[in-house]
């Protein structure tokens, strides 16, 4: 099982984007989301970054999916880019398998 989490701003080419031109574009991303829970990817949860994180990073929403296999999480990002996201939003990603606590604490040490 992969983990996949997303963290996203907007950049001023969607702020400037009118109400119904942000509406149709993520309504134009609902299908795809709907085939991929189809195909056993997750959703864990979706959320925006409060104000007072401690340590917060300087990103406004954060989305958490968890992949069957790497080659879904590859479909996935392929999608994401293709419609054209990064046009309107600034975002880094961090991906990995799912391991146990005992595990990455295991890699931190050697």
């Amino acid at each position: 099982m992969e983990c996949y989490i997303e963290l996203w701003k907007e950049k001023d080419a969607w702020k400037h984007l009118p109400k119904n031109e942000k509406e149709n574009y993520l309504n134009q991303i609902g299908p795809h989301m709907t085939e991929l829970l189809g195909k056993g990817v997750e959703i864990v949860g979706w959320g925006t970054n409060k104000p007072s994180t401690v340590n917060r990073v300087e990103f406004d929403f954060f989305a958490v999916w968890k992949f069957p296999d790497g080659e879904m999480m590859e479909e996935f990002e392929t999608a994401i880019a293709t419609a054209g996201w990064y046009t309107y939003f600034s975002q880094v990603n961090a991906s990995g398998e799912l391991v146990s606590p005992e595990d990455v604490i295991r890699k931190m040490i050697y």
